[in-house]
């Protein structure tokens, strides 16, 4: 196969170009950095949220490769809180979006899009099916870019007959998600924090999420990518999750147990626009893609926890 991946330098972006390269398949990256974590296949730097015309061969003047087989979008701004803060980057990731379509509809390719939990609102009836989400329940701007994302990729597969899969995530942690200069993600700081015996803040004591460690994240969107390459059922929206909700501080908990530190923990209310309950209702996934995610929470932290120190270790400079 020969896949595109948007947003290749992020965390799931480079563990998923990583995995299909150990299979034998051809990846090509698009991104607005470069990857820091490997070299393993070409990234080309091109930022997708300024309007382009041309999507013929590519996005604007940058030719693609000829011959793709399809195209997996992850480029987005991806911080709820930052979001609020900074709403243009909200219109940013939806105008991604449009680019991405554009090209598909030009060149005749399926797609898969990264969606998110956030779409469900704080849901307090705990209904995340996916044929349920009530787009009143909108908590943020980011929600709305995914929301627009969706939007717009249902009206490409309307009118100009995209195949796509619009998978939810949920809280994705693992390998290559510890660039905390760059973007703060919850795992990985609590475990410098706590590493370095420093105090950490959870932002809602009883906030419950659904952590997806990244080998099932992996796995659920390759088995998205074989079934829209080889011509099956597509067209449809799937959370991909672990299926098991946890709290921010039984999370913060697990942390410690790995690194064999108690966790100097404070607790404060948690942040605008942020959901507070998610466990996903992961049946379509197991239906329609075989989905079985492995790793608990728990197994999860202590992968994440020896991952990320060796990392630390081996590139102090970071």
């Amino acid at each position: 196969m020969r896949i595109l991946i948007t947003g290749s330098s992020g965390q799931i972006g480079t563990n998923l170009a990583l995995d299909l390269l150990d299979d034998g398949h051809f990846v090509y990256g698009i991104d607005i950095r470069p990857n820091t974590w490997t070299g393993r296949f070409e990234t080309l730097l091109q930022d997708l949220s300024v309007p382009y015309a041309n999507f013929s061969g590519g996005i604007g003047h940058a030719p693609y490769p000829e011959k793709l087989d399809l195209v997996v979008h992850f480029a987005a701004h991806a911080k709820v809180h930052e979001l609020v803060e900074q709403p243009a980057r909200a219109l940013e990731n939806v105008t991604m979006t449009y680019n991405v379509l554009e090209y598909c509809r030009h060149n005749n390719l399926p797609l898969i899009f990264s969606s998110s939990r956030e779409v469900y609102g704080d849901i307090h009836r705990y209904i995340t099916e996916e044929s349920y989400a009530d787009f009143a329940f909108t908590e943020s701007p980011y929600s709305a870019s995914k929301i627009s994302g969706e939007a717009l990729i249902y009206a490409y597969a309307q009118c100009y007959g995209l195949r796509y899969l619009v998978f939810r995530f949920s809280n994705v942690y693992g390998r290559y998600d510890n660039d905390l200069e760059r973007m703060e993600r919850v795992v990985p700081l609590f475990i410098r924090r706590i590493r370095n015996r420093e105090p950490i803040t959870v932002f809602g004591r009883e906030k419950v999420l659904d952590f997806t460690y990244i080998d099932d994240c992996v796995s659920g969107v390759r088995a998205g990518i074989e079934l829209l390459v080889q011509g099956k059922e597509g067209n449809q929206t799937i959370n991909l999750a672990y299926g098991q909700g946890n709290s921010l501080v039984a999370m913060a908990e697990l942390v410690g147990e790995a690194l064999g530190v108690e966790p100097n923990m404070t607790v404060a209310a948690s942040r605008v626009g942020e959901v507070t309950h998610y466990v996903a209702n992961i049946g379509k996934a197991r239906a329609l893609l075989n989905y079985a995610p492995q790793t608990s929470l728990r197994e999860g932290i202590h992968k994440a926890a020896v991952w990320c120190t060796e990392w630390w270790d081996k590139h102090p400079q970071r």
